[in-house]
């Protein structure tokens, strides 16, 4: 049973979180301001805070945030206990938005696997997962992705000595294939279009061996900076950075080997990690989304080399940001031909178009889509 303390932590975060303050913010927020509390108490309110976005349509709207959240947490621990305790037919009322039914198929599956606790995955630096584990302890290692490190402890990552040494960086399992999906070789020239802080071109650039060269850009000059600090961290040089908003306006005039396009998108595929955006995403913010996703894609279409690859990555599963835009974007781009990902999983394959779905269920990490278009060599 969660005691009183923790309770009431949970309580107060959950009475600033809003539409305009999601609940990671207002976690960070919080934790800004209790900056000396215990890691194992931050620990349990910031999962109580999540454990109840998941289960807020179980419990009473009326009754106390602290009573809702204890709630929500023996709902939780019944849950652990045994999945199908809370029936299939409940989940696909009350875990996802009704609308989510008419863009995926959500099956009972996918919507137990949403309610569990995320797993937590690391990316070791090139051949080093299996050193990476045995120092850290209480880890797994992924069938999927060589690199990829499952970590179940309860040490503060951020502060071990391995974290500071550049040794590995918190990365989920997709995110890890996408840049598997890549398959960049040393030399080549890449451009991570939407990089965010980075994760995936740090990735990029380890696959490369901190060669050749990848442009770096994004709408935030803060995440761009917040990349420059993890790139010093894993001694990682081969990239250049600038801002570009995805306009047709373009940030360089180079041709590349590769553009990878992570796309901002609906995040249905981080609903597991994020549930409290279940609440606060719509159909429409997917139609919206998958415009400025088509127009992205058309935007960077030129500046692929003869022989060049185009990589569009999203973590949703929404029909309209994934095989919708990517059947749209090749009839707009003829002279791209749509080709099947070196990335190839078991059950992974798209039934309505090209493209790999990558579910929640299938490899206990985030939903993505991945597809990839060509340029031949000839053009």
């Amino acid at each position: 049973m969660p005691d009183n303390t923790t309770l009431n932590h949970i309580a107060r975060v959950l009475a600033d979180v809003a539409p305009q303050m999601p609940a990671d913010a207002a976690l960070r927020r919080y934790f800004y301001g209790h900056k000396y509390m215990a890691p194992q108490l931050r620990r349990a309110v910031s999962q109580g805070v999540f454990v109840y976005f998941r289960w807020k349509n179980w419990v009473d709207p009326k009754a106390s945030k602290q009573t809702q959240a204890e709630h929500a947490l023996n709902l939780d621990a019944r849950f652990k206990h045994n999945p199908k305790a809370i029936k299939a037919e409940a989940l696909a009322v009350r875990a996802v938005p009704a609308w989510l039914a008419n863009e995926m198929e959500v099956t009972p599956e996918y919507l137990r696997q949403i309610q569990r606790l995320p797993a937590l995955w690391l990316r070791a630096r090139p051949g080093k997962a299996g050193k990476l584990a045995e120092i850290l302890g209480k880890c797994e290692l992924s069938d999927f992705a060589a690199d990829a490190v499952c970590y179940k402890g309860e040490k503060d990552l951020f502060r071990t000595p391995q974290f500071h040494e550049g040794h590995f960086e918190i990365q989920d399992l997709t995110s890890q294939l996408v840049g598997l999906a890549c398959l960049p070789s040393a030399g080549q020239t890449w451009w991570d279009a939407c990089a965010g802080e980075g994760g995936k071109t740090l990735h990029l650039a380890d696959m490369m061996n901190n060669k050749g060269l990848i442009w770096v850009t994004d709408r935030s000059e803060k995440r761009l900076q917040g990349f420059k600090k993890r790139s010093t961290r894993a001694q990682l040089y081969n990239h250049r950075s600038k801002l570009w908003d995805g306009s047709a306006r373009l940030p360089n005039k180079t041709k590349f080997d590769g553009i990878l396009i992570d796309a901002p998108c609906s995040g249905v595929g981080t609903w597991q990690r994020n549930p409290h955006a279940r609440w606060t995403t719509t159909m429409d913010d997917v139609h919206e989304l998958a415009k400025v996703q088509l127009e992205m894609l058309k935007n960077v279409a030129g500046s692929l080399k003869s022989g060049g690859r185009l990589i569009y990555a999203v973590c949703t599963l929404t029909r309209s940001e994934t095989t919708a835009v990517a059947s749209a974007f090749t009839a707009a781009h003829p002279e791209l031909i749509p080709t099947q990902s070196p990335l190839m999983l078991e059950g992974t394959e798209s039934t309505e178009g090209h493209g790999l779905f990558i579910r929640p269920e299938a490899i206990n990490g985030n939903g993505m889509y991945i597809a990839e278009w060509t340029k031949p060599a000839n053009k």
